[in-house]
């Protein structure tokens, strides 16, 4: 496949990718933000299933259906908590990212939206979050038809825009 990188400014529950990453919490059973989001437009079912996983560590990735998404699935990955940088959250963020993009091609999924992860309540720095996002991301990006990063608002989409061009991506 010849890999396409899109950045957009949207809303990810809308995405009609394969799948669409969620930001959850180590329950997977809902929570705010991208997580509370895709709980809301999946469903029930979604919680449903996410009950019988029981979880998922920080930096791993579950998958799921999507339900009444336009997404035939969800990839559920926990972003770590910033705290500074100084307690390995670069290393926890880059394993996000690639073990989401492992299950994905795993499942034979060919087009994927992943949220900016850890950067709304987890406090992770954009700047630095968006460096890792798409270094991981370019690693495998010719497994894929497409990949969309979707960015909640027009600031965050400027920030993977800079750093797209500084990593020459």
């Amino acid at each position: 496949m010849n890999g396409k990188l899109r950045l957009v400014h949207a809303d990810i529950t809308h995405q009609d990718t394969d799948a669409i990453v969620n930001a959850a919490n180590e329950s997977l059973l809902g929570g705010g933000g991208v997580d509370g989001a895709i709980h809301r437009a999946a469903g029930p079912r979604l919680l449903e299933e996410c009950r019988k996983i029981g979880g998922c560590p920080t930096g791993q990735a579950r998958l799921t259906g999507g339900y009444n998404l336009k997404a035939r699935f969800v990839i559920h990955t926990v972003g770590p908590i910033y705290s500074g940088g100084k307690r390995g959250e670069a290393d926890l963020l880059a394993s996000c990212y690639r073990n989401s993009l492992q299950l994905a091609m795993d499942n034979q999924i060919r087009t994927i939206s992943f949220p900016s992860i850890s950067t709304g309540i987890y406090g992770y720095p954009i700047e630095e979050a968006s460096r890792i996002a798409l270094v991981e991301i370019a690693r495998r990006i010719e497994s894929f038809q497409e990949i969309r990063i979707i960015c909640f608002s027009a600031k965050d989409l400027k920030t993977y825009e800079a750093a797209r061009a500084d990593a020459g991506i």
